[in-house]
């Protein structure tokens, strides 16, 4: 399957390294295999290719070195500014990881001014819609609902092979990425963390009730949360707070990549959403060099929108999430002294026909908004 990101990954090869990160199986390796007819893929999980890596003997006479999960190697970042400094870009280099690459800063020199970095999410209904993919999007929003996006379950299109693949695919992230990057005890406990989080989707995190639950520390917690972030398990929205009268809510929302790995119907769909826009917000981010960021709006104890986008630190786009309630939410003119202008969209799943009212709120269906926004 071609991806939406393929004509900007290869756009710079020519001047600079591409770093290519995203969860587990969300294409990486496929997609940058596809671009390019002659590639060398060396794999640092494999001891051919630490081999290589150490010998540095890769063929420099193919089109391109894909060098994956190289980010476990230590002073990764220190070998790769060497290989950029002597040699260039000849070939081009591509490395790609399941971990946030922008985040192991610690361990060797900065490449600042040698690589662009891109993010690589699952599949969404915008990239399906673009890519003519044969279900509508209103079809795209059930599979997702389903089976999730990431491209083997989601092609696949079974519930029974999504449960069987979502197994592995969190314990080859949880007993093997991360025992090779970070230092942790109790994998049980990180696994018990997760298994809270799909409760609490779509709510504020209380560092100090998921402290107590898990019987550790209120630092301990935020330190696993941080690990699940940068191994792609889960994605952190922030409040927005400029301008907001009196905001005082300052606790964030954790939301999953694997949107079928959560329980509940429509905090589930409120995940798909999220997943949807923070998708959308890094392709602007990495591919346009746009400024865009995603966050939510809250009043202590006066209601809150699910969504809000910011654009060059403009509030641009007030988004609440319903499964099937269709009366916009009273919660919009809490905030429409502070966001004058702002966009109010609520999008319903199950909804029967899009409406728009005076005031500016538009009831929406979720797979065409999603699609074109």
């Amino acid at each position: 399957m071609k991806r939406t990101y393929t004509e900007h990954l290869s756009k710079y090869l020519d001047r600079k390294m591409i770093l290519l990160s995203g969860p587990r199986q969300s294409g990486k390796t496929t997609l940058t295999k596809m671009l390019f007819p002659s590639f060398e893929y060396v794999n640092f999980d494999d001891e051919e290719g630490r081999k290589t890596i150490k010998e540095k003997s890769w063929d420099r006479k193919r089109s391109v070195i894909i060098f994956d999960e190289i980010h476990k190697m230590p002073k990764w970042k220190q070998w790769l500014k060497g290989i950029y400094d002597t040699e260039g870009v000849k070939p081009p280099i591509v490395v790609t990881g399941s971990a946030r690459l922008d985040a192991y800063k610690k361990v060797g020199d900065s490449l600042a001014g040698r690589y662009f970095h891109y993010r690589l999410h699952p599949l969404d209904v915008r990239e399906l819609t673009k890519l003519n993919y044969q279900l509508s999007p209103q079809e795209i929003i059930d599979r997702l609902m389903s089976v999730g996006g990431f491209p083997e379950p989601f092609l696949e299109g079974s519930k029974t092979f999504y449960h069987l693949w979502k197994k592995t695919h969190l314990d080859i992230i949880l007993r093997q990425d991360l025992i090779d990057l970070e230092v942790v005890k109790n994998i049980k406990q990180i696994e018990l963390l997760i298994d809270l989080l799909k409760t609490k989707v779509g709510s504020t995190i209380s560092y100090t009730s998921l402290a107590e639950d898990l019987q550790v520390s209120d630092k301990t917690v935020k330190r696993w949360l941080e690990i699940l972030e940068n191994m792609y398990v889960v994605f952190k929205i922030s409040p927005y707070s400029k301008n907001i009268a009196r905001a005082t809510i300052k606790q964030p929302k954790y939301y999953f990549y694997d949107i079928a790995r959560v329980p509940d119907e429509g905090t589930r769909f409120e995940n798909l959403v999220a997943a949807s826009l923070l998708k959308e917000v890094h392709f602007r981010q990495d591919c346009l060099g746009e400024d865009w960021s995603l966050h939510f709006v809250a009043k202590k104890g006066n209601g809150e929108i699910d969504f809000l986008i910011v654009k060059d630190s403009l509030p641009v786009k007030l988004i609440e999430v319903k499964l099937s309630d269709e009366t916009p939410s009273k919660n919009f003119h809490l905030f429409a002294q502070e966001l004058p202008g702002v966009e109010k969209v609520q999008l319903v799943k199950n909804l029967k026909r899009e409406k728009t009212f005076p005031n500016g709120i538009e009831v929406r269906l979720p797979g065409p908004w999603l699609s074109s926004w």
